[in-house]
This record gives C-alpha cells, structure tokens and sequence, in this order.
C-alpha cells in the first residue's frame, strides 16, 4: 500500500521536528518587518505558498525574484529552502542577507550545509532530498518528495501559530484572499 507508506515517512520525519521550535520559528516572523522568502524547483514551490499563506495573514512578504520585490534591510527577515542546503542561488542569498545584518531562516535537510552555515536560525527537516545521503531517511518517493511535502506542513504549522500570535481570523484570512478568481 503506497499511501500508508508515505503517511509514515511523512509522520516520522515531522515526529523529530519539536513544536516548540515552530513556535518559535512564527514568533520571529511576526515581529520582522518584512519577510522575504527563496526557494528553487518544488520547494520554490512549497516556499512560494508559505508566502501566499503568510500574505493572507496579514504578514508583509515577498518572494525574491519576483519583479516587485524590494531591497531588504533592517529588521526584515528571510526564510531560505534548500533540502540539500547546497542550492547556489538560495545560499548566495542567504549569505548576502546576512551581511546586510538581516535574520535568515534556513530550511533544510543538512544543519552542516553552506546554507545552516549562512543561517541565524535553521529548521531542520529530516527528509530524504535527491541525493539520497547515508544519514538521509529511506523514502520510496523519488527525488526530494519528502522533503517538499513536509516543509509544506511545517509552514502551515507555522501559519497556524503566526495566525494566533497576530489575532487573525479565518475571516481576517478570507478578506486577503484573492478575489479575481
């Protein structure tokens, strides 16, 4: 049975993940600034609809790389995604953030990775990426599969807590939804 087995990669990856930390995690993001957030492929994905969420809950976010984003600076914060921590484009930019003396959040897999190394504060998420490394969990799934659906999770965990921290409704919510569906 493939569903099963997927629920239980999926529930012993988030098992290892402490609540405590997600907590944390939405309490940072809610008295930043501003929040941009990086991703490449799927978990560009997963980190553009943590964006999306956060946008419905009144936060201020913006995706880098997209034409109306703006400089970062004091007091902003970045939510860096890589499952390798390797991903160029999303280490350089957590580099450059953190020269710029803003807080990055790296998401990742591999807490020893250049991205963990360029972080201030690190999610670790232990899930199989493409590269399939020894201390990696074994997942039937191809690719980074495992690590994208539970980054998608941790984030709406995480909405979840940031939309309590902020006193935000689900109505609150709705009235930021799109509507020129």
């Amino acid at each position: 049975m493939i569903v099963p087995t997927i629920l239980k990669e999926v529930e012993t990856v988030l098992s290892q993940v402490e609540e405590g930390q997600l907590q944390e995690l939405a309490g940072k993001l809610e008295r930043a600034a501003r929040i941009f957030i990086i991703g490449e492929g799927r978990s560009g994905l997963m980190a553009k609809s943590f964006a999306m969420r956060l946008m419905h809950l009144g936060a201020t976010v913006y995706v880098v790389g997209e034409t109306i984003t703006p400089s970062i600076g004091e007091g902003d914060l970045l939510v860096a995604v890589s499952g390798s921590g390797t991903t160029k484009s999303v280490v350089w930019t957590a580099e450059k953030t953190q020269s710029l003396g803003c807080e990055v959040i790296g998401v990742t897999t591999n807490p020893e990775s250049p991205l963990a190394a360029a972080s201030t504060s690190i999610l670790h998420v232990p899930a199989a990426t493409k590269y399939r490394r020894e201390n990696e969990l074994k997942t039937i799934q191809p690719l980074g599969s495992l690590f994208d659906q539970c980054v998608h999770l941790l984030f709406d965990t995480i909405c979840l807590q940031y939309s309590e921290l902020s006193s935000v409704s689900n109505q609150d919510a709705f009235a930021r939804h799109s509507n020129l569906e």
